[in-house]
């Protein structure tokens, strides 16, 4: 009895600890993309960030009595890997989030295999200009972490306590808020990487706030004498407030237009009966009418990948429509 006691205060000991530096890496990557005068922001932060996952998973697998050491089974004992200094080989975060079952949400795992992902591509060369790109990814992986070490040790360990929003010396004009769609050229490994990783997702789980969080900004000030203001606010698009808010309050707000892939598109085609038309005539009908001109408002880049609007779906179909010997 004793020594399960014993046995016991060390698995606790052992998860307060993993705990602790789990919060402070999370704290450290935040606080890394939010310090103006650092330009190495995206890869610093989900190196961080894997560390804080990857100490939360350990903790928690500990504590449910999940072995996340890597051993190879002989009959009824187990040997343990260990480095070339003897030291355990403990799991890293992919090989947690494929532990059956995991207990992170298959949404939140699809944000974090994401950024193993870049991870992977930068971690063996310099990158430059993907900062902006990777920002709705960092901000749902900071949300999910959050909701995570509150659901598996409690309230107590949340960090959000602990934030607050970045204060800037300028405020974002019409413009600004225009440039901030129009994304950097990313690095043409980790564009691949993004299509590829992107182009398996089904629709629900890529538009899953849990996999990029994407919210609408309206400026706001006080109603009333005394009233604190509120620098921004954070209101769902197709909210009444959204809606309706007082112009004379709203500095930005702009309207989301649905966004279609390429392949949605195709779809649409060939169940409106142009069973032909195929990806490689969309590619080359796009690349004739210089469609990703943005200029032309046929689409937008987001986050190193182009998406169509709905009046390049009618272009489209109007282009089927009078070649439809072609494509039926």
């Amino acid at each position: 009895m004793a020594a399960k006691t014993k046995r016991n205060r060390r698995v606790h000991s052992v998860s307060d600890e993993l705990i602790h530096k789990s919060r402070e890496a999370a704290l450290a990557a935040v606080q890394v993309f939010n310090n103006p005068q650092i330009t190495f922001k995206s890869e610093m932060f989900i190196v961080l960030m894997n560390i804080a996952w990857t100490y939360m998973l350990h903790a928690y697998y500990r504590t449910h009595g999940v072995e996340y050491r890597y051993f190879k089974q002989t009959g009824k004992n187990r040997r343990f890997d260990r480095t070339t200094k003897g030291a355990y080989k403990y799991w890293e975060l992919e090989r947690c989030l494929n532990e059956n079952p995991c207990p992170v949400d298959s949404d939140a795992a699809n944000n974090l295999r994401f950024l193993i992902g870049v991870r992977h591509e930068i971690e063996h060369q310099m990158t430059t200009k993907i900062d902006p790109s990777f920002s709705a990814k960092f901000q749902a992986c900071c949300l999910n972490y959050n909701e995570h070490i509150k659901k598996f040790f409690g309230d107590e360990h949340a960090i959000d306590k602990h934030l607050s929003f970045s204060l800037q010396f300028s405020s974002i004009t019409r413009e600004q808020a225009g440039q901030l769609e129009a994304q950097p050229s990313l690095p043409a490994h980790i564009k691949s990487f993004v299509e590829g990783f992107e182009a398996n997702l089904s629709e629900d789980q890529f538009n899953s706030p849990k996999f990029a969080y994407r919210v609408l900004f309206v400026a706001k000030t006080a109603n009333r004498k005394g009233q604190a203001d509120e620098v921004i606010e954070f209101v769902k698009a197709d909210s009444e407030l959204a809606k309706n808010v007082n112009q004379k309050y709203a500095i930005i707000k702009e309207t989301e237009r649905p966004k279609l892939r390429p392949k949605t598109i195709v779809d649409k085609m060939k169940k409106e009966s142009f069973s032909k038309f195929d990806m490689h005539q969309h590619t080359l009908l796009w690349q004739a009418m210089d469609a990703k001109n943005p200029a032309k408002g046929f689409g937008t880049n987001v986050e190193g990948t182009w998406f169509w609007y709905e009046a390049w779906l009618e272009q489209v179909r109007e282009h089927c429509t009078k070649n439809s010997a072609q494509f039926t």
